[in-house]
């Protein structure tokens, strides 16, 4: 017993406190319905050495792929022949500028997707010219094959115009890796640029084995063009948490901090030299987001680039990319030192832990705190961009041709009317 006497029975219950933080993501309408990404945009495939005249399977923002390459140029179609369903990718190339599916040979332009020939309904098929499959815009761009997802008709835009500006106007050596991976694109996109998560969930990565973290930070949003940027206001190596103890990030064998300067060129950067072309940019934050999903990481010496590329509502593709600008023979260099350790180290062990969490992580329902600012400014950059995109799509759509109007029928005179109009016609009640 605690002597409290228990309430009458016929007592209206009290009205449910509003649970702190925000429990789903009806904020933000079409973030919420992005689960398969967001059209119009473009998306990093494979590699280019990977493509050949032998057509390959994908899936982005649910459309399946077939890629093919034909005279050293990438060629992207709907990969589902409209005779029975079958995937164009099982299928090969019969004739120049063409691909047949394997089932009857049913034969697709690559330039526009009509269907050419039948081979089993001889040369004067007279389906040929009726039917075709969709086309998709493709380039070219950092050795990656990028295709064009359209929202509606409209025309693909430069993609140069979606890359980050220092890609296209500077040159250098890329060191990359693409992985699919599990769990929703936006996971993985929101961990890209959470605040809080990298100082505790890789403090064991041994890429951090020797680099200080700090233990957490005050941090802002700055919006700058079409990027989001994350600037650290203050940072705290170490802290005494009440009524638990200290914790701190700081081991002996770290290399020690300059805890007298905050570094917005990586997180530990402070005071060390920074490559002319990043130094360049000038960027407000080291940690950078876009849309349709492209964080950029600036460190001293490279920026990193992660692009989640949307599959269905639980797979994505992972296509993480290190840009150092260099030229001449230290491209050899630094593409020695990645494939020897740092694409094991960066794009391996500690990448693998973003997957891990991406994997896990079911929301919402969620409860934010305080870092979590960099989520909400995201989903609201998102918001606000797409909504403008759906409407830019909407209005280049042309409209649907009208249904010309029938012209009504009139009475014909008869012979008795001597050339009088006749009376119109009652109509019966089932006309």
């Amino acid at each position: 017993m605690t002597g409290v006497e228990a309430p009458d029975a016929t007592q209206a219950l009290p009205e449910r406190p509003r649970a702190a933080g925000r429990q789903d993501w009806t904020a933000w309408p079409r973030y919420n319905e992005a689960g398969s990404g967001y059209r119009g945009y473009w998306y990093p495939v494979t590699w280019s050495g990977h493509i050949t005249k032998d057509p390959k399977s994908y899936t982005i923002c649910g459309e399946k792929l077939a890629i093919i390459r034909d005279s050293g140029k990438a060629y992207a179609l709907h990969d589902r022949c409209p005779h029975r369903g079958v995937p164009l990718s099982e299928g090969d190339q019969q004739f120049p500028g063409t691909v047949s599916c394997p089932y009857h040979g049913w034969t697709f332009r690559l330039t526009d997707g009509k269907l050419a020939a039948v081979i089993t309904d001889g040369p004067d098929s007279k389906i040929c010219g009726k039917l075709s499959v969709r086309t998709y815009s493709v380039e070219e761009r950092l050795g990656l094959v990028w295709v064009y997802i359209p929202i509606a008709d409209e025309p693909a835009p430069p993609i140069d115009e979606q890359l980050p500006r220092e890609l296209v106007e500077n040159e250098g050596i890329v060191g990359g890796r693409i992985q699919p991976r599990g769990g929703n694109w936006r996971f993985a996109c929101e961990n890209g640029f959470d605040e809080g998560h990298a100082k505790y969930l890789h403090r064991t990565a041994l890429w951090r084995l020797f680099k200080p973290m700090p233990t957490w930070n005050i941090t802002s949003i700055v919006p700058e063009g079409r990027w989001l940027y994350r600037v650290q206001e203050e940072v705290y190596w170490e802290a005494d948490f009440p009524g638990v103890g200290k914790w701190s990030n700081k081991r002996w064998w770290k290399k020690k901090p300059d805890e007298t300067q905050i570094s917005q060129i990586g997180n530990v950067g402070a005071g060390l030299k920074v490559n002319p072309v990043i130094e360049a940019q000038k960027f407000p934050g080291f940690a950078s987001l876009s849309m349709p999903g492209v964080l950029r990481i600036a460190y001293p010496n490279f920026i990193h680039y992660e692009f989640y590329v949307p599959v269905d509502e639980d797979n994505h593709q992972y296509v993480g990319l290190m840009v150092n600008f260099v030229t001449g023979v230290k491209k050899l260099g630094f593409y020695a030192k990645y494939l020897g350790a740092i694409r094991w180290l960066f794009h391996g062990q500690f990448s693998g832990q973003d997957e891990w969490m991406v994997r896990v992580t079911d929301a919402p329902p969620e409860k934010l705190y305080r870092p979590d600012i960099s989520l909400t400014a995201w989903r609201n950059l998102a918001e606000e961009e797409y909504t403008e995109k759906i409407a830019a799509a909407v209005a280049h759509t042309p409209a649907p041709p009208a249904r010309p109007v029938r012209e009504r029928r009139r009475a014909t005179p008869t012979a008795e009317s001597d050339g009088a109009a006749a009376a119109p016609r009652t109509p019966a009640a089932s006309d």
